[in-house]
């Protein structure tokens, strides 16, 4: 049986963007479990998991964002793929190696297989470099990665029944990095697979960078010297250098985060009805310079 769960906010977002992936998703023998949200999303999901641990036949427990919308019909099949290594204790559709703090995007990306959707700029859509199968980058590839990103979280049996998200660090940021470090650290394995998901987010990769840098500071201090590359950082280890670290790394997502909406203003821009309908004319006027500059 693979149980799918959602911590619920905004029951609108779940209905919009969760609840048809997780139909489209489910298999026969699957329970969907929508629960309100209890606190900081680390108790939400612990909840969730002391709620599921002991429940026979339990093959996977999928911890699915309310604005993350599953768009793949073999799911389960590829779940079960993943977990059939007995050592495989976490599998997302986007992870990296060389992760070193909460700021997972600065390690080596190896696979994406997403869509970032927004609404700003009257909508529109970003896919991630392993959406499309057909044209891989050579560095893609699924399999073992030092952490996910948790907006769709799939768990093995073990996980489950072994591992909790630690309520200390905060009330959203870093959750799937430090779990993701506790099952590495007990021996365990986090993987890859090739599922197809929409992430329905804005295009502010971080809300509230104080929450964010708090959680920066907490998993690295929680991991400092337990896991080879966490938290590592040039010159003394104080607190100040901590903060001065996760204030750089906040600042690096919010330029990724003006990359991201200006590529969403372009792409807004070369897309219109305007801008296809005034291309022939752009191509004389360029023909037209290009003329003039030879005959000068």
């Amino acid at each position: 049986m693979i149980v799918f769960a959602t911590s619920i906010t905004e029951p609108d977002t779940y209905r919009r963007c969760a609840a048809p992936g997780i139909r489209l998703a489910t298999v026969p023998d699957s329970e969907v479990m929508p629960q309100a949200a209890a606190g900081s999303l680390f108790r939400s999901y612990n909840l969730i998991l002391d709620r599921v641990a002991q429940r026979e036949g339990l093959e996977a427990l999928v911890l699915v964002h309310q604005d993350a919308e599953i768009t793949d019909p073999d799911f389960c099949v590829k779940l079960r793929r993943a977990l059939s290594d007995p050592d495989v204790a976490v599998a997302g559709c986007v992870g990296a190696i060389g992760v070193r703090s909460i700021a997972w995007w600065e390690g080596s990306v190896t696979w994406a297989s997403f869509v970032h959707r927004y609404r700003e700029l009257g909508g529109g859509e970003l896919p991630a470099f392993a959406w499309n199968g057909t044209e891989l980058p050579a560095y893609a590839h699924t399999g073992e990665v030092d952490t996910i990103d948790g907006f769709v979280m799939c768990l093995a049996p073990w996980a489950v029944r072994n591992v909790r998200f630690d309520e200390s660090l905060g009330q959203l940021h870093g959750y799937d990095f430090d779990y993701c470090l506790q099952v590495r650290a007990a021996g365990r394995k986090v993987v890859t697979e090739d599922f197809k998901v929409i992430h329905h987010h804005s295009l502010e990769l971080i809300g509230g960078p104080e929450t964010w840098i708090e959680a920066h500071m907490r998993v690295a201090e929680k991991w400092d010297g337990r896991m080879p590359n966490v938290g590592i950082a040039p010159g003394d280890w104080k607190p100040r250098a901590r903060r001065a670290e996760a204030e750089a790394a906040a600042a690096r997502a919010q330029a990724v985060s003006i990359q991201l909406q200006s590529d969403a203003r372009l792409k807004e821009i070369t897309e219109s009805i305007g801008w296809r309908l005034t291309e022939p004319l752009r191509r004389a006027n360029a023909l037209r310079r290009t003329m003039r500059r030879r005959r000068g």
